[in-house]
């Protein structure tokens, strides 16, 4: 694996489970980097320099090099194939794994996204709840639960990028209101995915006490 010749940028929300999860794969790769911070409560993220970088106004975004790239799953998708080409371990290449990771994928952009994360993301930036995203969040992670029973990683016998992209807003799950002490495989396997070399933390919200 040849590093980056500087430190890949980062622009970040620190609170944003989808700017984690980069900062989680840049982490575990062991990849220099460096952390914009975009203040989205003030809107910087729709001003005419960061929408040259990302056209729907959205963190995270990296550059590297020459390339700026949008979208959390992207990135991920970018950075192993790149910076992991020759192990092929959190991308891999066999068919059905990488069909796989590509399965866990889409729902992180879609039942994580519309449920844990929407209700999250409306206790901490509206105090309000959010009833349906709450019961998306508790059908996929009964259905996680059911897929763990008999392995310990979501698309291979290893870590992917499919855990790194469905750990922070199923971690933080509580913030939304959504309680993770049903699903004891579901705890089990974040803990398996805090316990890698390198795992970097999203930090807890005042939501939760």
């Amino acid at each position: 694996m040849s590093l980056p010749s500087h430190p890949i940028r980062v622009h970040s929300f620190e609170l944003s489970g989808h700017a984690h999860r980069v900062r989680l794969m840049l982490s575990l790769l062991d990849l220099p980097h460096e952390v914009i911070e975009v203040d989205l409560p003030g809107g910087a993220q729709k001003r005419p320099e960061f929408l040259a970088r990302n056209v729907f106004g959205q963190v995270p975004v990296i550059e590297d090099g020459d390339v700026t790239l949008a979208d959390s799953n992207a990135i991920l998708s970018y950075l192993a194939l790149k910076y992991d080409a020759q192990a092929r371990r959190w991308l891999p290449s066999a068919p059905a794994d990488h069909a796989e990771v590509q399965r866990w994928l889409s729902v992180a952009a879609g039942a994580l996204a519309f449920g844990p994360a929407a209700a999250r993301a409306s206790m901490l930036f509206r105090s309000a709840d959010h009833p349906q995203g709450r019961a998306i969040a508790e059908k996929l992670f009964a259905t996680m639960e059911a897929h763990l029973s008999s392995r310990e990683w979501l698309a291979a016998d290893h870590a992917t990028v499919a855990d790194v992209a469905m750990y922070s807003y199923t971690a933080h799950a509580p913030e939304g209101g959504v309680s993770l002490e049903p699903f004891p495989r579901l705890r089990a396997w974040l803990a398996r995915v805090e316990a890698l070399p390198r795992f970097v933390a999203l930090p807890r919200s005042a939501t939760v006490a």
